[in-house]
């Protein structure tokens, strides 16, 4: 008899099955595109070298970089998709950097120029953003989308706790971000808060903290789950090259996540459980494995715990 993984059922709401049931089983992907933003803590508007974590090369694909014209990231964005996945239909994100870091005039005529490629076939927009460059403005633009796109802001949340923010330079703070969940309470968009576990100086018992902030609000529908990971280019990979200091091993971070989905809304969909770096650029913690192995490695982990998201809330 089939598990119930092997019938595509995990103990979480994860993203692959809402999309296959929101769109009647058709194959959703979503085509990243780089709008050519920076980020107020690069420019000198809040400081430079942005978080301390990040080089945004290690999360762009390569595809996007290097091609620089967003017509054309559309374009073979979604020809890569029909290809290699068979998509249907297409969300269009707009990942790297601050994505909402410009006045609401020019963002316009970029989402604007991204969703006039083959708009028969894009079901979404999605905007990757920082909470303090959220204002009443840009959400009634993207706001604007959502009579033909499904939309989602996804803003980055990162750790709850302000001593965690200033020392990853990131240039606001947890307050930043209730005040722009605040501005979207009754909003049509989507809400997406992205986090990040294993920062050194945090204890398991302060991370699962996090889904207690999660719960609290719910105009949040998605979240995405990641494992720090240090990666060349970035302020915190000098540190860890001179002074490496512990980080998650694959079978501690399942567990962790063993012990935070019960606690976790069961209403939240589950976008991602992990992050994956560029592996030219990782420095650590290199698991060995390709991203499908580690997918089935954390499912398995779930199954067999019996974990089932909510379950404690």
């Amino acid at each position: 008899m089939e598990s119930l993984l092997q019938q595509g059922i995990k103990g979480y709401n994860n993203y692959g099955a809402w999309l296959r049931e929101k769109y009647n089983g058709q194959r959703v992907f979503k085509v990243i595109v780089d709008g050519g933003f920076t980020c107020p803590n690069r420019d000198g508007s809040k400081g430079y070298g942005g978080c301390t974590y990040c080089n945004v090369d290690s999360f762009t694909p390569s595809v996007s970089r290097q091609e620089p014209n967003l017509r054309e990231q559309v374009i073979k964005g979604m020809e890569r998709a029909v290809k290699g996945n068979r998509a249907d239909k297409f969300i269009i994100y707009f990942q790297p950097n601050t994505n909402t870091y410009a006045p609401a005039h020019y963002l316009k005529m970029l989402y604007d120029e991204a969703l006039s490629i083959n708009t028969e076939n894009i079901v979404g927009l999605s905007v990757g953003t920082r909470p303090d460059c959220i204002d009443a403005e840009k959400i009634a633009l993207l706001e604007s989308y959502t009579d033909r796109f499904d939309v989602d802001l996804e803003m980055g949340m990162e750790s709850i706790y302000d001593d965690t923010l200033l020392q990853i330079n990131r240039g606001c703070l947890h307050g930043d971000l209730v005040n722009a969940l605040n501005l979207v309470k009754n909003s049509p968009l989507d809400i997406c808060v992205h986090t990040i576990f294993g920062f050194p100086w945090e204890t398991k018992e302060m991370m699962l903290k996090y889904a207690d902030e999660i719960n609290r609000f719910p105009q949040i529908k998605f979240v995405k789950f990641h494992h720090l990971h240090i990666v060349e280019g970035s302020v915190m990979g000098v540190k860890y090259k001179r002074d490496p200091f512990k980080l998650f091993t694959l079978p501690e971070y399942a567990d962790f996540l063993c012990e935070l989905l019960p606690l976790v809304r069961p209403d939240v969909v589950i976008q991602r459980l992990f992050g994956l770096s560029d592996m030219e650029l990782l420095i650590a913690p290199n698991w060995g494995l390709k991203k499908s192995e580690i997918q089935h490695y954390i499912d398995k982990t779930i199954e067999e715990r019996g974990v089932v998201q909510g379950s404690a809330c």
